[in-house]
């Protein structure tokens, strides 16, 4: 693997400890007085305030940070689920000597309380017993006016995914309107977006040396308001900004010829001495329309939009700086990935791997699910559109040691109550993109696309799964393991460039069913969504199926697909339903698209703009089903034998005009009128409407043509 140009300054575990390492690990991070006091602490230096039950497991988010801050040596206490009506539960732990961090939890409270039909959920998988009402809606607001309440004068530091995905003006699907960045509404005094370690533990240190949080604004990967822009950068107005340029060979994006290479320069000294050329990103800063533009005015939405996904490589990101009010929210470029050394030592902390005690025997659905995987990586870099990891996580891959993967399969094997020797997951955002990274170091500090993958795979990206297959090998050969599935989502157009880990999958890692997710059949929902054609789909079904059945195997494939994507007409979801009929698939669950905060996809839906080019008034519009009739018809269409949905199915066919996809026949999608539905009373004969616009505004244009039969989150099984 080449090496990355993409260092950090300082390493993660490098600092000094706080003076309080004195007083050890503590079991679990207190949520108690009585917890405090038996570790005999008088004080928290941090405490912590989530939105989900506190599980000392590195898959949740609150035990990570907890644990790395209390290993540098500060005391960590944890307010999980707080009762938020008053701020007497938010003082429970005492006031914290440095600062409180607040998150939601795992989950953006909206997303974990609504569904994307905005009716509310009546459970919560992170949440003992699965009970829903343990947060408030936008809990990160909440839970920050009542530490703010509670202790007026200690810093309070938002992060998690809410706060990450909300950093700047964004589109809010559940009150339908652009809302100012998080910082601003929740008046709290910084935002770590992305994975916070890095920015967190130097924050930590600086408040602790007696550093204003006022005067903390130049860390990566957070966020503060200010009058002004930082002392001695320059600012780029983002209008001036356009479409990046091809990755080899390497050329400044925005036009200049500035490259990276080292200059002579003359120096008191006799002898000239060399160094380095500033590169065009450094002390830059960007300039995004304010929120007062970008909620007044689409297209400027949609700019920001794209301006923001093109400044999240840690190897060339500018500052970003939007105005709100008589404020700037001022954005600091992503944080450096961890190295493979910082990510063993963050998940080689000392976690417990169970619920804190308070919850006795309370099952946490989050928990039961996750409590037998291990992360083995971090990052995507396939930029699927509707996705928001880029944005949280970033594109580089962060990938664990094997010895330290190893570790952790030992460590569940001898340690977590219930293990019977099967390994639920080796997995994360994408199970097969371990170790996987840019291949030129200088085209991985310095590229600006969107994605790796589409519309093809990069020539800088490796796809050797050779590290990948090593791993499965040696982590299914520990005593007392018997099985190490795979359950994260496989990303099969990089799977069919190395047949020898499909060939691994199928013979050794899949319990019967394996995950993948083509989304769509058409091209023009697949093209918003930057998601590969279903070519590689059939690749990868045909290489899977062989394997299987030369292991003796019957083994399915669950693939996923998503209805109601900006970008899908009416006659796009009958061309996937019909080929979901066609392979025999009868998905069970459905969903349609979630328009979640941040995502470029949420910035189709909302402005009708395509992000993905460059934005301008004359530029492209894209088609977004919108209406409950018409994203209810495209849900119905991928559960087209449902009964329940053929009176809609049949209504939009007819006005679309394909009635000849209603009968009996072997190519017709729904049957006619039953006589059940007569004798129930349902959707007698009266003549079909003439036209329904709310749901066929273009599939009516296209009144009398045959839909093709090709052959898209939702899912289903399909024989081989």
């Amino acid at each position: 693997m080449p090496t990355s140009l993409i260092t950090p300054e300082r390493q993660l575990f490098s600092y000094p400890l706080y003076w309080a390492e004195c007083f050890g690990t503590a079991p679990f991070l207190p949520m108690s007085r009585a917890e405090m006091d038996r570790l005999g602490w008088d004080s928290c230096d941090i405490i912590l305030v989530t939105g989900d039950a506190y599980v000392d497991h590195p898959s949740f988010g609150m035990a990570i940070v907890g644990r790395m801050l209390e290993a540098q040596g500060f005391r960590v206490g944890i307010i999980a689920q707080p009762l938020w009506t008053h701020k007497a539960d938010f003082m429970r732990l005492g006031k914290p000597n440095l600062f409180f961090g607040v998150t939601a939890g795992n989950m953006d409270s909206m997303i974990n309380h609504y569904t994307a039909d905005r009716k509310a959920r009546h459970d919560d998988a992170y949440t003992p017993g699965n009970v829903a009402g343990k947060r408030p809606d936008r809990a990160t607001l909440v839970y920050t006016q009542r530490c703010k309440e509670a202790f007026g004068d200690v810093p309070v530091l938002l992060g998690g995914i809410e706060a990450s995905l909300r950093r700047i003006a964004h589109y809010d699907y559940w009150s339908d309107t652009v809302r100012r960045s998080v910082l601003v509404d929740a008046k709290a005094d910084m935002l770590i977006y992305g994975n916070g370690e890095r920015p967190l533990v130097e924050v930590a240190h600086r408040l602790a040396a007696g550093e204003p949080i006022s005067e903390i604004n130049d860390v990566r990967n957070t966020a503060v308001l200010r009058k002004t822009a930082l002392p001695g950068w320059t600012g780029v107005d983002s209008s001036r900004l356009d479409t990046p340029g091809r990755i080899d060979p390497i050329l400044n994006p925005y036009g200049d010829d500035l490259p990276c290479t080292t200059r002579t320069v003359k120096a008191y000294a006799p002898n000239p001495v060399s160094v380095r050329a500033p590169k065009p990103w450094e002390k830059t800063y960007v300039l995004l329309p304010s929120y007062e533009k970008v909620k007044n005015d689409k297209v400027m939405y949609a700019h920001a939009s794209r301006i923001l996904h093109h400044e999240t490589n840690p190897g060339c990101a500018r500052a970003l700086m939007q105005k709100h009010g008589d404020r700037y929210v001022w954005i600091n470029p992503p944080a450096i990935p961890l190295l493979t050394g910082e990510m063993d030592s963050v998940f080689a902390l000392p976690y417990q791997r169970v619920p804190h005690p308070a919850y006795a025997n309370t099952a946490i659905p989050a928990y039961d699910m996750i409590r037998f995987s291990v992360n083995i990586m971090r990052g995507c870099y396939g930029g699927c559109a509707f996705c928001s990891i880029t944005e949280h996580e970033g594109r580089i891959i962060q990938s664990r040691s094997e010895n330290s993967i190893v570790r952790e399969i030992e460590e569940i094997r001898d340690s977590v109550p219930g293990f019977t020797g099967v390994i639920s997951d080796l997995g994360g955002p994408t199970a097969n993109m371990y170790m996987l990274r840019c291949q030129s170091p200088r085209a991985e500090q310095t590229c600006r696309r969107a994605s790796c993958v589409y519309p093809e795979i990069c020539t800088h990206m490796d796809t050797n799964h050779e590290p990948t297959i090593r791993l499965y090998r040696r982590a299914r050969s520990l005593k007392g393991i018997k099985k190490i599935l795979i359950a994260s989502g496989v990303r099969y157009d990089l799977a069919v460039e190395d047949p020898r880990y499909i060939k691994e999958l199928a013979e050794h890692h899949v319990g019967g069913y394996l995950k993948i997710a083509p989304e769509h059949t058409e091209t023009g929902p697949l093209s918003k969504m930057m998601k590969p054609g279903m070519g590689s789909y059939q690749r990868f079904k045909q290489l899977f199926d062989t394997y299987s059945r030369q292991a003796g195997k019957e083994q399915y494939l669950i693939p996923y697909f998503i209805s109601a994507h900006p970008g899908t007409r009416d006659e796009d979801m009958v061309n996937l339903a019909l080929w979901l009929k066609k392979n025999r698939f009868r998905l069970n669950q459905v969903q349609n698209f979630y328009p979640s905060p941040l995502a470029s996809s949420t910035t189709m839906y909302y402005s009708g703009k395509n992000p993905l080019a460059k934005v301008d008034y004359n530029s492209e519009e894209v088609e977004v089903p919108k209406g409950d009739r018409q994203r209810r018809l495209h849900k119905a269409l991928l559960r087209y034998h449902d009964p329940a949905n053929w009176p809609l199915i049949r209504e939009a066919l007819a006005a679309m005009g394909m009635r000849q996809l209603i009968g009996n026949r072997g190519e017709c999608l729904v049957p006619p009128v039953t006589a059940e539905e007569l004798r129930a009373g349902k959707n007698r004969d009266r003549g079909v409407r003439p036209a329904l616009t709310r749901f066929t505004a273009m599939g009516a244009r296209a009144a009398g043509s045959k839909p093709a039969r090709s052959g898209g989150k939702t899912a289903g099984k399909t024989r081989k």
